[in-house]
């Protein structure tokens, strides 16, 4: 019987931490990044999400391989993902149970009352399995309402600075633990946070996506009296730490991986043609339209509906039209002048690679521009160098310690 077939949820799971967590009071979840972009399933929205959560060191390749041939559409991820969980949890691996309970969240519906009975799962097995490793949970007074911050710092070597990191579209910040935990046993303070639409902002606090990232970012350093920090943006979050460093001059050094400076110019001009042809001239009939594609429960239906969810618009395309003010012009890249670095994966299915060099070009003003781009020899040529975690942090390492010696 799975956790969800009842409603006593929050029994059940406190239930199952008391009897099945045998970790002793010393114990910690060692972390290694796997190299390898492997084929776990014959479509990439699948086969992308599996490679992730593998990359970042949480979840066992020989399990991935195997439920990759079980999953056929969304139904079957969630089935055969809760599966594992409720193994793993038999098992009392708790590490691996969140993040198969995360991967069953990530493609359920946010009109699924399940969705944030997963998220939760999640997060309570995930502070669980790292309850050891000294994780301060920091709440940032946002507008109105909070949003989320972990931080770790270093424990046997003098702090070196500080690093706040976070995520992109639909992201949690526990799913860069590996990362926050590498920095931090790499000699630097790291804050990883929730911002607007994403994680616990989103799902406990209720606050919808603003791509002024710099409003965030101004919350979090005023609230831990932060300055002359090294900002970290992930996926999307490359995009959005770039605005942030438009208006925030605390931050001294920013790192963009696997952002574009121009979400509208992702598709090829014909395609955008098209786009805005249905969207200015026909666009009651591609609501209408957008609104079946959710019912019939497809990818085009999940990420209108997902778009829709994080940002709290409820009109399919007004919601997308919202998105798409992540731009090059709102990017304001020429009052960018800290010290930047570009990290670009050479095969990137999200990110065309035609974008990379026009996103150097015009961060014109920059105090210092470096770039790296990640090939498939390397196995860190897809998105944020998934395939290779360990390279990319090699990496951002070695330029923020010279950044900080110059």
């Amino acid at each position: 019987m799975y956790l969800f077939d009842n409603q006593c949820y929050i029994l059940t799971l406190v239930r199952i931490l008391k009897e099945r967590c045998t970790m002793k009071q010393n114990e910690v979840y060692k972390l290694e990044f796997p190299v390898g972009y492997y084929k776990f399933h014959k479509k990439q929205l699948y086969n992308f999400q599996l490679n992730r959560w593998h990359s970042f060191g949480f979840l066992p390749f020989d399990e991935l391989t195997e439920v990759g041939k079980k999953i056929s559409d969304f139904k079957s991820w969630k089935t055969e993902m809760k599966k594992l969980a409720e193994n793993s949890l038999e098992q009392n691996n708790l590490l691996k149970a969140s993040f198969y309970y995360r991967a069953a969240e990530f493609y359920t519906f946010p009109n699924d009352n399940e969705k944030s009975l997963l998220y939760k799962t999640f997060s309570e097995l995930f502070y669980q399995c790292f309850v050891n490793d000294n994780i301060e949970k920091v709440i940032i007074p946002y507008e109105k309402s909070f949003l989320h911050a972990i931080r770790l710092t270093p424990s046997n070597q003098k702090c070196k600075g500080t690093i706040l990191l976070h995520g992109g579209f639909d992201s949690f910040i526990e799913e860069f633990y590996s990362m926050i935990k590498y920095f931090a046993e790499n000699g630097f303070e790291v804050i990883g946070f929730d911002g607007p639409g994403q994680g616990a902002a989103l799902n406990n606090f209720n606050v919808a996506f603003d791509y002024q990232w710099e409003k965030p970012i101004k919350a979090v350093l005023d609230h831990l009296k932060l300055d002359n920090i090294t900002l970290i943006g992930l996926s999307m979050g490359g995009w959005l730490s770039l605005r942030a460093s438009a208006f925030e001059k605390r931050i001294k050094r920013v790192i963009s991986s696997g952002g574009a400076y121009d979400y509208y110019k992702i598709p090829p001009a014909i395609a955008r043609c098209l786009m805005d042809f249905f969207n200015n001239k026909l666009k009651k009939y591609t609501n209408k339209i957008a609104k079946k594609n959710i019912e019939k429960g497809g990818m085009d239906g999940w990420k209108m509906s997902n778009l829709m969810h994080m940002t709290k618009i409820d009109v399919p395309m007004t919601a997308f039209d919202y998105a798409m003010e992540m731009n090059e012009i709102n990017l304001h890249a020429e009052l960018i002048k800290q010290d930047v670095l570009i990290l670009t994966s050479r095969n990137d299915h999200f990110i065309p690679f035609k974008l990379h060099d026009r996103q150097i070009k015009i961060l014109k003003n920059a105090n210092s521009l470096s770039d790296r781009i990640f090939t498939k020899n390397e196995q860190a040529h897809n998105h944020c160098q998934i395939g290779n975690i360990g390279l990319a942090l090699n990496t951002m390492t070695n330029w923020i310690n010279e950044k900080i010696i110059d």
